[in-house]
């Protein structure tokens, strides 16, 4: 693959530049009650993959505008062979500094591996390449996080990353803006700990002043919410890692009900360098930690240093083998919950349910995954492979309104099962179950293309496989069931 050619002086004026006036992607980019100014004069987008949007809009949302960004099958002019990989999930986009375009990041979940695509000026794709291979990344790669200067206080654009292969898993920290370095397998964050980690996510420089204070998730079946704190703004090395814990001590999940807002601490652990991830689970056993299950993804509300203290996480669930049965203790359909940190301290905080598919079981959320979260509302998506057998929808992106606690269902993956065409295409083994399609990140790109409420939205379409597909990040490490094709869309009028 081919590998940046920037000279290093040029980069370092054009990392200058850039520290001054890049915009960043995490899981939603900030936002006020005003709209924003645009930053750039605004692209007239357009559909510039060769496949057609795997996604659809509901009813009430008729006037959502979606295009494709890109898709396996596309061909870049400058980089002809690179594949856009497998299941594409967490993602960022940030200004290319040594041009007038732009630089994706994209996680490839199931390739362990993560790559980087430059667009030009009108957010064409026009090359791409891979700097984290399998090899690199040891683990799957699911949700991730770019942190940046201007939204977290860090040195430079970050692109965290988190391993969740297990609980020796473990968070990268990728520079978005290096040399391709595919194999290099020792950008690995030790004071983080050791997960099966979805994502982490730092909060806002101005939340805790002077801190960076990150979340991280552990989608696990007896799964952690766990903070890092350092008193060193951007400092990932020398800060201490917490896990969360009801101040009662009860660590079940289902005494917790919907409506009522309980107290909540974090609890220091021990030795979290030199300690494997099976030390670090029973210290969270001895620490009466909450045990949730399958901590995925994590977002803040945007708008105000103070909005972000006021997170949300998602409670994928789990149930029995039957997929009908709930596991005792645990939520079986999905929640999103809602922490408020302490203004003056965040190892304390009131933890609520702020969404609850057990309120309509199979009809509501199914296995929440990747969150979104801007002022006003909440995008829940959902990964429902778990197949629950009385699911009644195909997977689905919902609109949660922070204001009215109103749930919609906004966009929909579009199967057109019955058109033979597409599902020779798209479903060659002709898999007819519902959901067996599910979502990677949803961000906010509104400043960087100019055109307020546009947002990206990443596609796992799990039946879509073809050999010309397999091993696209190149590494030798994953060479079995990563031959899917994945996709990236941009929809225009989401709220915010």
């Amino acid at each position: 693959m081919n590998t940046l050619s920037f000279k290093k002086k040029t980069l370092a004026l054009s990392l200058a530049a850039f520290v001054a006036s890049a915009v960043v992607i995490t899981a939603c980019k900030k936002n006020n009650n005003e709209e924003e100014p645009p930053t750039t004069t605004p692209i007239a987008l357009k559909d510039y993959s060769v496949n057609p949007s795997l996604i659809k809009s509901m009813p009430g949302f008729e006037a959502l505008n979606i295009t494709t960004l890109i898709s396996s099958d596309d061909v870049l002019a400058e980089s002809p062979n690179f594949i856009f990989g497998a299941q594409p999930d967490g993602a960022g986009i940030i200004k290319n500094p040594a041009g007038e375009g732009f630089i994706m990041i994209n996680n490839h979940e199931i390739l362990q591996s993560v790559s980087r695509v430059y667009l030009d000026k009108n957010f064409k794709p026009v090359k791409g390449e891979y700097i984290v291979d399998s090899d690199g990344g040891m683990t799957r790669l699911c949700s991730a996080t770019m942190a940046t200067p201007e939204e977290h206080g860090f040195a430079k654009p970050i692109f965290l990353t988190a391993g969740e292969s297990g609980a020796e898993s473990m968070i990268h920290a990728i520079d978005p803006l290096a040399a391709a370095d595919k194999k290099n397998n020792q950008r690995t964050l030790s004071a983080l700990g050791r997960w099966s980690a979805e994502n982490a996510v730092p909060l806002p420089k101005g939340s805790f002043e002077g801190k960076t204070v990150i979340l991280i998730g552990e989608d696990e079946s007896d799964g952690q919410l766990a903070m890092y704190v350092s008193n060193t703004q951007g400092d990932l090395q020398n800060g201490k890692l917490y896990v969360m814990k009801r101040s009662n001590n009860d660590p079940i999940e289902t005494n917790m009900s919907k409506g009522q807002a309980y107290d909540v601490e974090f609890v220091e652990l021990d030795n979290v360098k030199t300690s494997t991830g099976a030390q670090l689970q029973q210290q969270t056993i001895d620490k009466k930690a909450l045990m949730l299950a399958r901590v995925e993804d994590i977002d803040y509300r945007k708008g105000n240093a103070a909005n972000g203290r006021e997170v949300y996480f998602t409670a994928t669930g789990v149930s029995q083998g039957d997929k009908i049965t709930p596991v005792s203790g645990k939520t079986m359909w999905g929640r999103v919950y809602k922490l408020v940190l302490d203004a003056t301290n965040p190892l304390k905080g009131k933890l609520e349910v702020a969404v609850d598919g057990n309120d309509n079981p199979g009809k509501s959320i199914v296995n929440p995954d990747n969150l979104c979260v801007t002022e006003n509302y909440v995008y829940i998506q959902e990964d429902g492979d778990s197949f629950y057998k009385n699911n009644d929808h195909d997977g689905t992106i919902w609109q949660f309104a922070l204001a009215s606690k109103t749930l919609k269902p906004m966009l929909q993956m579009n199967h057109r099962r019955t058109d033979a065409t597409f599902n020779a295409k798209y479903n060659p083994s002709n898999n007819v179950q519902l959901s067996t399609w599910e979502y990677g990140a949803m961000y906010d790109i509104s400043a960087l293309t100019g055109i307020p409420e546009t947002f990206a939205v990443n596609i796992h379409p799990h039946t879509w496989t073809s050999d010309k597909y397999k091993n696209a990040d190149g590494g030798t490490t994953r060479l079995v069931n990563n031959s899917e094709g994945g996709q990236v869309v941009i929809v225009r009028g989401v709220a915010k």
